[in-house]
């Protein structure tokens, strides 16, 4: 499975599914990073391990339409069976949205439908929790679809929190979590792709 990850900055959901690819955890390939941050550490870390990267922002194409046919075009030409948002802090485009349909996930750090949305990302997903006083937290990888984590949840996963959490141990159980989860998903769809290439070639 042709793996490209798109990341805003450090890209550690990224380099965890990259690690796995390499000691064959999973039957994958991430072929192509792309940030809309050119200073982004997902490109850098991509680069140290060989991986292609590509920088597509507002500073590359001066509208909304010509960035999503840019990303559109480049998901295309790598040949994409899976594209991972892996921390991407834009909205995707119609053209990505349609050509990629079915094959574009998310990771987000809650139990969705709790805590999702605009606003809610990283440490403030993790404050809302311990300031509501919730006994359970967790993450779930989902389809993507027009709006901020919204789309069909594939898997979730769940961890609990006592009246002793605080954010930071909350962030550092469901930040542990969200990687196994990530990496499970992945390898139950290049196993699925898997099968139904067996399928197709045999009839």
């Amino acid at each position: 499975m042709r793996i490209v990850a798109l990341a805003s900055h450090g890209g550690s959901i990224v380099q965890t599914v990259v690690k796995a690819c390499h000691r064959n955890a999973l039957d994958a390939a991430v072929v192509l990073v792309i940030s809309n941050n050119s200073d982004s550490k997902a490109l850098a870390r991509a680069a140290e391990s060989g991986i292609q990267t590509k920088h597509l922002s507002s500073n590359t194409h001066s509208t909304n339409e010509a960035l999503d046919t840019a990303l559109c075009d480049a998901l295309v030409k790598a040949d994409a069976d899976c594209v991972l948002l892996g921390g991407y802090m834009k909205k995707l485009g119609p053209k990505v949205l349609s050509q990629f349909s079915g094959r574009i996930i998310n990771t987000h750090p809650s139990l969705l439908p709790k805590y999702g949305g605009q606003g809610f990302y990283g440490r403030k997903v993790h404050e809302a929790v311990v300031a509501a006083g919730d006994r359970e937290s967790g993450a779930t990888v989902h389809l993507v679809e027009e709006d901020y984590d919204t789309g069909p949840i594939l898997a979730q996963v769940k961890i609990s929190v006592s009246a002793e959490d605080t954010v930071d141990s909350v962030e550092r159980r469901v930040r542990a979590a969200e990687r196994r989860l990530i990496v499970a998903t992945l390898r139950h769809l290049a196993e699925k792709q898997a099968l139904t290439s067996v399928a197709r070639k045999a009839s």
